[in-house]
């Protein structure tokens, strides 16, 4: 086994106690990161959903995912073999919304150090922003796509400002957005998504990624429909289909240009029957089985 540094400011994420062999969450390595390519990061927090004036509740998000994945998913699935992954934790939330932040960002870096890509699920969105920091410093010139209702590019702390952060401090090139709703968005943050780059995506577009050198994907979970996922901060009544989106993040795992992709927004407390929960699960298998196709034909 290699010895290597433990992973800052986690705590062991929360598993069901038992978990069937069938379900591919039995092989979600939680020992060592030795022979995995993939490293799940619980972001087990919701000050910015709250400073946002969004439902709280995401701060339950990752113990639900892993809940989720515990019951759903074959461990052969008929798609093909899927990629070793260790479950990192989940960063522990600190006092102020900035040292959270720096949790964050020191945590994933440390996933980098050892050579995994980092899937994080939370959590407000805000949690993007010190998530894809630490990828941004690896990957100087990064562009972004990004699924989600909402702009996020507010300049007030909270968790709809973390793409303007991730342009304004972190260098990140350009950003492009599916799921936009314009009801729910101001037309100044529209105006200065516009004027530094961004480029909003239609709902039936064919599924291309951004062009660039390397890329982060993120998915805000109100990017769907509301009666595909009732559990969320901000509840969507005219959003995706989970069909319409399984094929972006399936691209985004087999396109080796994509360093971290995230899962963001899981409210438990309003997740009737774990509804929500089970799409995200969803979503991060098919982020796996695309991960398992990188360098096929």
């Amino acid at each position: 086994m290699t010895h290597l540094a433990p992973i800052p400011h986690v705590r062991p994420g929360a598993w069901p106690e038992a978990l069937g062999a069938g379900r591919f969450a039995a092989a979600i390595r939680r020992d060592t990161s030795d022979g995995c390519q993939v490293a799940l990061l619980g972001l087990a927090d919701d000050a910015g959903v709250r400073l946002n004036g969004g439902r709280p509740g995401a701060a339950h998000g990752p113990t639900a995912l892993r809940a989720a994945l515990a019951r759903y998913g074959a461990a052969d699935p008929a798609s093909g073999p899927l990629p070793c992954v260790f479950d990192a934790g989940d960063v522990v939330a600190a006092g102020s919304l900035d040292e959270t932040h720096a949790r964050v960002t020191e945590a994933t870096r440390a996933l980098l150090d050892r050579g995994l890509l980092p899937v994080a699920v939370g959590g407000g969105h805000d949690l993007t922003f010190p998530f894809v920091r630490a990828v941004a410093a690896r990957w100087p010139g990064i562009a972004g796509l990004y699924f989600d209702a909402h702009l996020d590019v507010r300049d007030a702390p909270g968790s709809g400002m973390p793409f303007r952060r991730l342009i304004d401090d972190c260098g990140v090139r350009s950003l492009d957005l599916l799921g936009f709703r314009p009801l729910v968005n101001t037309a100044a943050h529209l105006a200065w998504f516009a004027e530094h780059g961004g480029t909003l995506r239609g709902d039936d577009e064919a599924v291309r990624l951004p062009e660039g050198p390397a890329l982060f994907a993120s998915v805000d979970l109100d990017v769907l429909d509301a009666a595909h996922a009732p559990g969320v901060s901000a509840p969507n009544p005219a959003g995706l289909t989970v069909r319409a989106l399984e094929p972006w993040v399936r691209r985004c795992g087999e396109d080796a240009r994509v360093r971290c992709f995230d899962v963001m927004e899981l409210c438990p407390p309003h997740d009737e029957g774990g509804r929500t929960a089970r799409v995200a699960a969803h979503l991060v298998l098919a982020f796996l089985a695309g991960y398992a196709r990188r360098g096929a034909p």
